[in-house]
């Protein structure tokens, strides 16, 4: 029997970088929509947690296989 299992779960990562200083909220926050665009970010976002949404299973009916 074969069986397709559906997980969801919210993932929240956390990332702690330097920035320029100086700079305005906007800049601050295009600073760090930039980096992560750029995926220079990927290499300092730790998992910080994970909550579990919902899961779920779909039985696949295989040629001459009974329910």
């Amino acid at each position: 029997m074969k069986v397709i299992v559906t997980l969801v779960e919210k993932i929240t990562s956390e990332a702690h970088i330097n920035i320029p200083n100086g700079l305005s909220k906007a800049a601050i926050k295009q600073h760090i929509t930039d980096r992560y665009n750029s995926g220079e970010m990927q290499v300092d976002l730790n998992i910080y947690q994970v909550d579990f949404e919902s899961i779920s299973a779909e039985i696949v009916k295989q040629t001459g296989e009974y329910l």
